[in-house]
């Protein structure tokens, strides 16, 4: 049976899109559910590591960057040849200048009245300048952005957080979406009537599905995604179209486990560890590409070098080193890695010859100011400090090992700037499914062929406000 008299805002997912939705709705009077079909709430987004992108906020001024006018053209530069490709109709370029001009929008939201502490700017590969936002706590971001969103939510009467919830089927009546049909763990179903915000999340972690069907040859790679099928079929149900959907995001840097170093599961070595100065090294003990380079970039580098003896799992044993300048920056984050036993901590003096000759030229590089001299392209070296030759002998750096791992997908449904899925008509052209909406990994074309660290949690903000606001109109009238 249908469950209320009046109409709600139904939000399948607890991700930030989901939470950023719910509390958008919730803004307008809106009642809202939500169903996450995991036992708990956050989705992927709770294990975000590295921040938020955001262009032009006060956050930047205070270091000294008075303008950020290259977000745009970043996020361009890193979709590559995907930025032009089609289907007619789809706008992905009004999407990109809507997740980026709207950045700074995002931050102070998250700051202002989320409550959130996001004065740590970093920057990640592929970024012009700094512009990835985290707190100085001892939560990662997304952790700290989720939990603080629940506490919002679930103060508010009018929010209804149901887990272990798993959405079945989309209630369609004279091709508009009406509600949801979902099960509970014991075995209940149950419909729900209302407008529709699908933020389920990508499908990363759907290996025997959609991942081996649109990309066949990343069987056998690690992933930092816990397995699960994937959400999309529900959407193409109703007729939507999907953009993308080989793009799939390989991210250099996943913690190899040296109690289960062919684990198929792996931790994510967050990008800022790079931004904030660590460097890369091959099995010589030599950097072999610029650390903050594209995502992509970078993974190709790791991928064309010898693959570990490990059989069962296709990965490069990678050494990742920070100096105390580096270790300190991302001190939350290296406690939680020495806990989990993935980064160990050793005199310079400990290390290996050629590391250390490592150590010491890119030391002495740093210590010149000169980017431009750096033969693989690095011009920004975060926090690093530690100072070349006999004097950093004693000095103690961060060494864990990593590996390519599947991490993100930027393929997922069509949508447009006001959040509505998108499916095809008559000719090809597209147009919105009424009374459905969607926000985060679930949707496509915004990232192209790859995506800059720091942008996922950006569009969770972005899209998922204005699908909970638009979805609330819509239940209004």
């Amino acid at each position: 049976m249908m469950e209320g008299s009046r109409k709600q805002v139904i939000v399948v997912g607890s991700g930030l899109a989901g939470l950023s939705a719910a509390r958008e709705a919730l803004k307008t009077g809106a009642r809202v559910r939500v169903l996450e079909r995991a036992p708990k709430p956050g989705g992927n987004s709770i294990k975000a590591s590295s921040g938020i992108n955001g262009a032009g906020t006060r956050f930047q001024r205070d270091i000294g960057i008075a303008k950020d006018e290259s977000f745009y053209a970043d996020t361009v530069r890193s979709a590559g040849a995907k930025f032009q490709e089609g289907p007619p109709g789809f706008d992905r370029k009004t999407l990109v200048e809507q997740l980026t001009s709207q950045s700074e929008s995002a931050v102070n939201w998250l700051v202002d009245e989320v409550g959130i502490d996001l004065s740590v700017v970093a920057q990640l590969g592929g970024h012009s300048v700094a512009r990835t936002h985290r707190g100085a706590g001892k939560l990662p971001p997304g952790a700290a952005i989720v939990s603080a969103l629940v506490e919002k939510l679930t103060s508010n009467s009018n929010f209804e957080l149901e887990n272990s919830a798993e959405a079945d089927e989309l209630l369609v009546k004279n091709g508009a979406v009406k509600g949801v049909r979902y099960h509970t763990t014991d075995g209940q179903t149950h419909e729900l009537e209302g407008p529709v915000i699908f933020a389920a999340g990508g499908f990363a972690g759907d290996a025997h599905g959609l991942l081996s069907k649109y990309r066949p040859d990343l069987a056998g790679m690690p992933s930092t995604n816990e397995a699960r099928p994937a959400s999309h079929g529900l959407l193409d149900a109703v007729g939507a179209e999907f953009v993308d959907m080989d793009s799939v995001q390989i991210h250099p840097t996943g913690f190899v486990d040296p109690k289960d170093p062919a684990a198929g599961y792996k931790f994510l070595a967050a990008e800022a560890l790079r931004g904030e100065g660590g460097i890369l090294l091959a099995s010589n003990g030599e950097r072999f590409v610029n650390e903050l380079d594209k995502r992509d970039v970078v993974s190709d580098a790791i991928m064309a070098l010898p693959r570990s003896s490990s059989e069962s799992t296709r990965q490069w044993n990678i050494t990742l080193l920070l100096d105390p300048g580096a270790c300190e920056a991302v001190g939350s984050h290296i406690g939680f890695y020495v806990w989990k036993g993935l980064v160990q901590k050793k005199k310079v003096k400990e290390l290996a010859p050629e590391i250390i000759a490592t150590v010491d030229s890119y030391a002495a590089l740093v210590a010149s100011g000169v980017s431009a001299s750096d033969a693989l392209g690095r011009k920004a070296f975060g926090h690093w400090r530690l100072p070349s030759g006999e004097a950093n002998r004693e000095e103690e750096v961060c060494i864990g090992t990593v590996t390519p791992v599947i991490h993100f997908t930027m393929g997922g449904v069509a949508f447009d700037s006001q959040a509505r899925v998108l499916r095809s008509q008559e000719k090809g052209a597209l147009t919105p499914v009424p009374g459905l909406w969607a926000a985060g990994e679930i949707t496509g074309g915004i990232h192209g062929a790859n995506r800059l660290g720091g942008s996922s949690l950006l569009e969770c903000v972005v899209f998922g406000r204005v699908a909970g606001a638009e979805a609330a109109k819509s239940s209004a009238s």
